[in-house]
């Protein structure tokens, strides 16, 4: 048997940099603006602000955590992690979305006390933190939202969320100028933090999904698995093994059995072959282990494959 290894190039020194210093940017601006958001929300009363703050000061130590994790999982393999340290990043999208998960929850249950007991809110207040929130926010929602990994999709939706909370303040505040209707205030809030719910779940469950080594959305075993048996000189493919480091790197292993004719360089050739496909299917690391039709794959199916050219069966597999 032989095995080859691939290391793809995905996914570059300075995009991983990147990522880190827009979640360095987007910490130090949530935590910043959430501070004056508790002394702006006592000020005009309002539960939108508040709620909103406290929101912050919670995403402020999720993102404190993902720029640490972030920066931990640029370091190389070592003996203690053989693939790296890219799942640090997967780990820090789930503990944000745990987190904003929760946060919007109380925002939810807060919103609700509100719509029972409406409180009056000062209109003139509410706009001004508005147009800054929605700035402030924008700029770091704009930051974060290029990253591709799970990590950088839970921050983005956290930007997110807030820009969405600070355009319903501002809906509130300009209505409010005009006339009193006090319960405008929580039943936004109440309806933009269930759509964001609805989106963070849906990320969440990917994160989960890859943390468990599902296979990623975007790769079908089978379009590889076909794509291999194409080759010349290959007559199967079977145990294929997918999964995600962090929702950017993807991982592939996988036994190729080739026709006892093939010579050096047919082998070579399947080689570079392959090493395109990892670039086609986004992949960061492949093993490949070769394996010849006398060989016996202890993990091979009940089949026995013989080369067309030897006038036996072409290459199938039995469930």
């Amino acid at each position: 048997m032989d095995r080859i290894k691939i290391e793809g190039t995905n996914m570059s020194h300075n995009h991983h940099h990147e990522i880190q210093e827009n979640i360095k940017l987007a910490f130090f601006l949530n935590a910043g603006f959430a501070i004056a958001e508790l002394v702006g929300g006592l000020l005009t009363n309002s539960m939108a602000i508040m709620a909103d703050a406290l929101h912050d000061l919670g995403d402020s130590i999720t993102l404190a955590i993902s720029w640490r994790l972030e920066h931990l999982s640029s370091k190389s393999e070592d003996g203690k992690f053989s693939y790296g340290y890219k799942r640090f990043s997967l780990l820090s999208a789930l503990i944000s979305g745990v987190v904003l998960i929760t946060g919007s929850i109380y925002v939810i249950m807060e919103a609700v006390k509100r719509l029972l007991a409406p409180q009056e809110s000062n209109a003139q207040g509410m706009l001004i933190f508005a147009l800054f929130g929605i700035a402030i926010n924008g700029y770091a929602a704009l930051r974060t939202s290029h990253g591709k990994n799970m990590n950088s999709r839970m921050i983005s939706w956290h930007m997110i969320e807030d820009v969405l909370g600070w355009v319903a303040v501002l809906i509130v505040s300009l209505v409010l100028l005009v006339k009193d209707i006090d319960i405008l205030d929580p039943l936004l809030s109440l309806g933009l933090t269930a759509f964001v719910l609805f989106n963070v779940v849906r990320n969440l469950w990917g994160t989960m999904r890859l943390f468990l080594q599902g296979v990623p959305e975007t790769i079908k075993i089978e379009d590889i698995e076909n794509e291999l048996r194409s080759l010349e000189n290959v007559r199967d493919v079977h145990h294929t093994h997918v999964w995600s480091l962090d929702g950017e790197q993807n991982v592939l292993t996988t036994h190729v059995v080739l026709c006892l004719e093939a010579k050096k360089e047919d082998i070579r050739r399947v080689k570079e072959k392959i090493r395109d496909l990892t670039d086609k299917f986004d992949l960061a690391h492949t093993t490949v282990e070769f394996e010849y039709l006398d060989d016996d794959c202890s993990m091979n199916h009940h089949n026995h494959i013989n080369c067309p050219e030897n006038g036996g069966e072409k290459a199938h597999e039995h469930g």
